[in-house]
């Protein structure tokens, strides 16, 4: 088995090689024209958009990513609202907390970021959230909506993932993609998006007989494991584009630490049509699209059913 090395040849983000899905710089697109739209709402409301995020524990990882979730939703001029609880909290306790934000007007989207401590149910919590506030989109009025083709609040990385497609596929009819994991959090929700972009489904978990076999089927492949290069070379048709959602942080060759996919990149590389690095693939593009669903929560409050950020986009990749 074959790792992406620190010193890897491999084109990475930033680069003018037309393989490597640019993450940062979609996101960085997205995240522009998601300031524009907060700073239209505020012109015609007089509010400012605001997102919650509620981190419980200590987990040094969670530290860093919901701090950084503040630090985008201010540049995209939202207000931020966080709330750190101790390891030891109820459920009681956070579920007054959710309440208390599904109450106040002042905020616009909620997040509570997983995983939870053992003591707090994450599905009682995550549908304690207002669905209109639900801007993780993990909740079940919005994955019911998702399911049944209505719109409602898309969860942000499968949505994240979905623009990365539409970067390099102006049309994904009749495409098979194959998407490796069958999750609530990504596999299931993404599925659904792409039977909406009309293309083939299979989606391969656990007990999959030949996870490799289907894989090698797939024009598009999206993996979202959790598995540290599961996916080699020889899982991959020639010329699919590739989502890898997984992130694990490695020890690297100078006694620090990288963070690596749930595709082995070099081994893929050479395949692939396309193909997303970890870092600055999926990643970028999950905090882009939380900013884009706090703000389209903010307009549907009001009475603005604007959502045409993602069709620019799209127009935009097809043309």
């Amino acid at each position: 088995m074959t790792t992406t090395s620190p010193d890897s040849k491999i084109p990475k983000p930033g680069t003018s090689d037309p393989k490597i899905i640019d993450g940062r710089a979609i996101a960085k697109t997205l995240t522009a024209r998601v300031a524009e739209g907060v700073r239209a709402f505020h012109a015609e409301t007089g509010a400012t958009p605001g997102l919650a995020v509620v981190l419980v524990g200590n987990d040094p990882a969670s530290e860093v990513y919901v701090r950084n979730k503040a630090l985008q939703t201010h540049r995209a001029g939202m207000r931020s609202f966080m709330h750190m609880l101790p390891e030891t909290t109820g459920e009681a306790e956070l579920l007054d907390l959710v309440a208390r934000l599904n109450a106040d007007p002042a905020i616009h989207g909620i997040l509570v970021q997983l995983p939870l401590p053992k003591q707090i149910d994450p599905v009682r919590v995550t549908n304690a959230i207002a669905p209109e506030k639900d801007v993780d989109g993990l909740g079940e009025v919005n994955a019911g909506r998702l399911a049944l083709g209505i719109p409602g609040i898309v969860p942000c990385t499968p949505l994240g993932c979905l623009l990365l497609l539409r970067s390099v596929h102006a049309d994904m009819r009749g495409k098979h993609a194959v998407v490796i994991g069958a999750s609530n959090l990504v596999g299931k929700p993404m599925g659904q998006l792409l039977l909406a972009e009309n293309c083939t489904v299979s989606i391969a978990h656990i007990d999959t007989r030949d996870p490799k076999g289907l894989a090698r089927e797939g024009d598009i492949l999206v993996v979202a494991t959790g598995r540290r290069a599961l996916v080699q070379g020889d899982w991959i048709r020639p010329g699919a584009t590739i989502i890898d959602v997984g992130i694990t942080r490695v020890p690297a060759a100078d006694g620090k630490t990288r963070l690596a996919g749930d595709v082995d990149f070099d081994a893929a590389y050479p395949i692939a049509g396309h193909i997303t690095p970890v870092p600055g693939g999926v990643g970028p593009m999950t905090i882009a699209c939380l900013l884009h669903n706090t703000l389209h929560a903010a307009q549907l409050g009001a009475g603005l059913d604007r959502s045409g950020l993602l069709d620019d986009l799209r127009s935009e990749s097809a043309s």
